[in-house]
């Protein structure tokens, strides 16, 4: 299948993520920060993909973190929008507001601007949290995209993310 839109290898891997989780009948759903909406729309691309994609967050800014997700101030003030305490917090506030199964969240600094020397440019945390495991059990891990521009370092999240939603 190709797209107008996306690349061919996001529609390729977002095409076994709907089927694969079609067949075990498991509902996803998506907190997007720097993302924007790229891993919903490669899923909704898919034909199926209702029988799949519960619901999408594109929590762009903290206060909708904080509204839309739950993430509470003293994790944004002490750790960062973009940390594995965030993106834990952003992954658990979407199955709290959803009927999915699984959700996977996404934050981070696609650039070019926003960088610091401690989280350069690239820097992107993703979680994965599962419907019924505890906190200890989510799977967070913080990446260093090698982008050349914006498009690159968000099309590289998407892959990852994509990837973090295979069963």
């Amino acid at each position: 299948m190709t797209s107008a839109i996306l690349p061919d290898e996001i529609v390729a891997l977002a095409t076994r993520v709907v089927h694969e989780n079609s067949s075990i009948a498991r509902k996803v759903a998506i907190a997007e920060s720097c993302t924007g909406g790229l891993v919903c729309a490669a899923l909704t691309e898919i034909p199926g993909s209702s029988a799949v994609l519960d619901r999408g967050f594109v929590t762009y800014s903290n206060e909708a973190k904080r509204q839309l997700l739950d993430v509470s101030d003293d994790i944004i003030e002490a750790f960062g929008a973009v940390s594995a305490a965030t993106a834990w917090a952003m992954a658990q506030g979407a199955l709290r507001h959803s009927d999915a199964d699984v959700a996977v969240a996404i934050s981070g600094i696609a650039g070019p601007e926003g960088g610091s020397e401690l989280k350069p440019v690239g820097t992107v945390v993703f979680a994965c949290a599962r419907r019924g495991e505890s906190i200890e059990d989510i799977n967070a891990e913080q990446r260093l995209l090698d982008g050349k521009d914006r498009s690159e370092i968000r099309r590289q999240a998407t892959l990852v993310a994509l990837e973090l939603l295979l069963p």
